[in-house]
């Protein structure tokens, strides 16, 4: 079983910044490193959108909407995955969750962004960013 909670949302203007950490935890988690994790975000009404993934070896993806304003990252010491959000616009207003799975289950064994929801078992249980 894996545990993922996510922290560090909140309010900030237009061209701001914020960081997001989700932190990973559970005996499945810690006996097996070979994770794809990703966030998404959720506005009401709409589907989760893929934002950025980051497979076991490091390698990371983004959607096109973010690309060049966002970075993930993660520390495997801290079993921590990280969303660094930069020139953040209003239209990134939504919930933002974390969400694990390992690799070879997601996306056919590609860890990308673009991956649905749906190959994911594992989310936490999002945090709210607003940009106005």
């Amino acid at each position: 079983h894996v545990q993922l909670v996510e922290s560090g949302g909140g309010s900030v203007q237009a061209g701001g910044t914020l960081g997001l950490s989700c932190a990973a935890s559970g005996s499945t988690y810690a006996r097996d490193r070979g994770y794809c994790m990703a966030w998404f975000r959720q506005t009401l009404g709409t589907e989760r959108e893929g934002v950025a993934a980051i497979d076991s070896d490091g390698s990371t993806s983004y959607a096109d909407s973010v690309k060049g304003r966002f970075t993930i990252s993660k520390d495997n010491a801290k079993n921590t995955l990280y969303l660094q959000m930069k020139s953040l616009k209003p239209e990134d207003t939504a919930m933002y969750y974390c969400a694990a799975e390992p690799d070879i289950a997601v996306g056919g064994g590609y860890c990308y962004a673009t991956v649905k929801g749906n190959d994911y078992n594992y989310w936490g249980q999002g945090t709210q960013v607003t940009v106005s």
